[in-house]
């Protein structure tokens, strides 16, 4: 399938990606090679892979876990009994990297604010150990069943799930969570790989009144953040306004600092520090960007904060 992207988006690419355009608009061609997580709260990863080795496995660097499925169908992968079972859950090996960057311990109390369908839930669950508490949230009825289902087949035990806006939390559970992560609703730009509808459908617009949501979400998470608490901040897309622009909203208007991200195999580019003649706070430079054309992935950005004590 030919692409037609609208000229503006491409123009705004430019802007991003400069020399590498073309790099980046020949990777977003390309589809993606599935990628699972084993779930250690029901199987070790070493038995795991003797019993699915009827699929060839390469390993996720900055996921222990994760693992892509090389020559294999997402559709087919679903239709295991391994996957009706709990034993993986089926996640873009760029959705893996919030948990990662977390620090989370077995006793933590944790807010995911926008929870479903439950990839990062169950991983952080898992990361837990199953102990501690998460609090699983979700604005949509219709996501949240998919979010129960998931917890569920996946053997979590410490997470509850709640359905309100995300926005009510910082006034509702005030300095309550050791760790909060806002894994936003966003202009998706980072999925092309996956599927072309986040370019289909561009509206110049759209990005202005979800940053407004962005903002609002960032703002109730450091609310209901502890100090000394770190919360994570992530998008699936390259907008600025959505991802260095939040960011620096809660910069320049509360306590909080970014650190600096790292993780093993990971190319990351740095952050936006300007964007149409706004200039972002500083401290932006500690988020990352990550580029289908640098990794075997969707496009995603992750910014990783601690509210000071």
């Amino acid at each position: 399938m030919e692409l037609k992207l609208h000229p503006e988006l491409v123009k705004r690419w430019e802007a991003i990606f400069g020399s590498e355009l073309g790099q980046f608009l020949e990777a977003i061609k390309e589809p993606i090679t599935p990628s699972i997580r084993v779930n250690t709260l029901k199987i070790e990863v070493d038995h795991f892979l003797e019993l699915f080795s009827r699929y060839r496995l390469t390993p996720i660097p900055w996921c222990k876990e994760g693992f892509w499925v090389e020559g294999a169908e997402e559709e087919s992968l679903g239709n295991t009994w391994e996957h009706f079972a709990g034993l993986f859950y089926i996640q873009e090996a760029s959705s893996m990297i919030p948990p990662e960057v977390m620090e989370l311990e077995e006793g933590h109390r944790v807010l995911d604010v926008a929870a479903a369908p439950g990839s990062k839930t169950t991983q952080m669950a898992q990361k837990m150990k199953n102990r501690g508490l998460i609090v699983a949230n979700d604005v949509s009825v219709r996501r949240i069943k998919a979010l129960r289902n998931n917890l569920e087949r996946m053997g979590v035990v410490n997470a509850c799930v709640t359905q309100m806006d995300g926005r009510r939390f910082g006034r509702l559970a005030p300095e309550t969570f050791d760790r909060v992560l806002v894994d936003a609703p966003c202009s998706a730009e980072g999925t092309i790989r996956k599927s072309y509808k986040a370019a289909l459908n561009w509206k110049p617009w759209i990005y202005r009144k979800l940053a407004e949501t962005q903002r609002m979400l960032l703002v109730s998470a450091y609310k209901a953040a502890k100090p000394g608490g770190i919360i994570v901040y992530s998008t699936c897309t390259f907008a600025p306004e959505e991802n260095e622009g939040v960011v620096s909203y809660l910069l320049e208007r509360y306590r909080v600092k970014t650190e600096p991200i790292a993780l093993e195999g990971l190319k990351t580019d740095p952050a936006i520090t300007e964007w149409e003649g706004e200039k972002f706070h500083p401290d932006v430079k500690n988020c990352i960007r990550v580029y289908p054309h640098k990794n075997r992935v969707g496009g995603f950005f992750v910014a990783k904060m601690r509210k000071m004590e």
